[in-house]
């Protein structure tokens, strides 16, 4: 939750070109993001379908706001940012489709909506994994430009084709591997 709510407030710190600020805070969220995913390997039982469910979403829409404030700032290429985020869109439209087919009829917002039907999981392909560091990488190599005085440097600018290459190819493993990725999970009532 609370990358989600920092989200908004980054992409403003980055349109008002505050990139010192905004780059220690991106570090605290990237921290926090690692912690949680540490105490949920660890501690079995401190997983929940909320968490399952929102721990993505938290990446998706810092990603996104992030990307566009940094678009906005022209740190990163429009192109790249409008790659990035079709790409997003195609996932969580995937995820709604699988949902749809998965939550036991009849359908309804609420059973749609209802976290304690976990009817679907969705793995990450190798491709998506790397491809997400590479991402954040880069959001933290743009933040830091200006910070450290290096916005025109062609190691960036290389970076911006890498992160282009790693999101085609990662949305294409997800459209080519389809049924591979996705596990549909036993569905019980709540």
């Amino acid at each position: 939750m609370c990358r989600i709510l920092l989200a908004p407030y980054l992409g403003y710190l980055i349109t008002q070109q505050h990139f010192d600020l905004s780059l220690g805070l991106f570090t605290l969220a990237g921290a926090t993001d690692l912690l949680d995913g540490f105490i949920a390997r660890t501690w079995p039982t401190q997983k929940s379908a909320l968490g399952s469910a929102l721990d993505p979403l938290a990446d998706k829409i810092l990603i996104s706001v992030l990307y566009v404030s940094l678009t906005y700032a022209e740190l990163i290429p429009a192109p790249l940012t409008a790659l990035v985020i079709f790409r997003d869109i195609g996932l969580i439209a995937a995820v709604f489709w699988v949902r749809y087919k998965t939550v036991p009829p009849p359908v309804t917002l609420s059973k749609f909506f209802n976290p304690c039907y976990t009817t679907a999981q969705l793995k990450p392909t190798l491709f998506s994994k790397v491809n997400t560091a590479i991402q954040l990488f880069l959001v933290a190599a743009s933040l830091a430009a200006p910070v450290f005085h290096y916005t025109d440097s062609a190691l960036l600018q290389c970076l911006w084709y890498v992160t282009a290459v790693t999101t085609a190819a990662s949305g294409y493993s997800y459209w080519h591997y389809g049924r591979k990725t996705v596990k549909v999970l036993n569905t019980r009532s709540p």
